[in-house]
């Protein structure tokens, strides 16, 4: 992948979580910018997601650990655990907002 297909890859998943938060009925605040997406629940902790350019890889920081998501056969899949980016970020999210959260994309 070059750093355009990563920067097209990467800001439509920013922008798809988004979305994703503004059709839910939950009190979650989000911001974004340069790359960089944080989301705020009701209890204050938070959930960043963040570009790393150099790496061609997104960045996952939860209450509870963090992430690195590497682009393979489609998808953004954990390096480390090898968890699926959308799942992940549910499971987290669920856990962090202490109600069940599907983020659609």
């Amino acid at each position: 992948m070059n750093d355009v297909e990563y920067d097209e890859l990467t800001d439509s998943v920013l922008l798809a979580v988004e979305e994703a938060i503004e059709k839910l009925d939950l009190d979650l605040d989000y911001e974004s910018h340069g790359g960089l997406l944080s989301i705020t629940f009701p209890d204050r902790s938070k959930i960043i997601i963040n570009k790393q350019p150099p790496l061609h890889q997104l960045w996952v920081a939860t209450k509870f650990n963090g992430h690195h998501f590497e682009y393979r056969d489609g998808q953004w899949m954990d390096n480390r655990t090898g968890s699926e980016f959308w799942q992940l970020l549910n499971d987290a999210a669920s856990k962090q907002a202490g109600v069940p959260v599907n983020l659609e994309h």
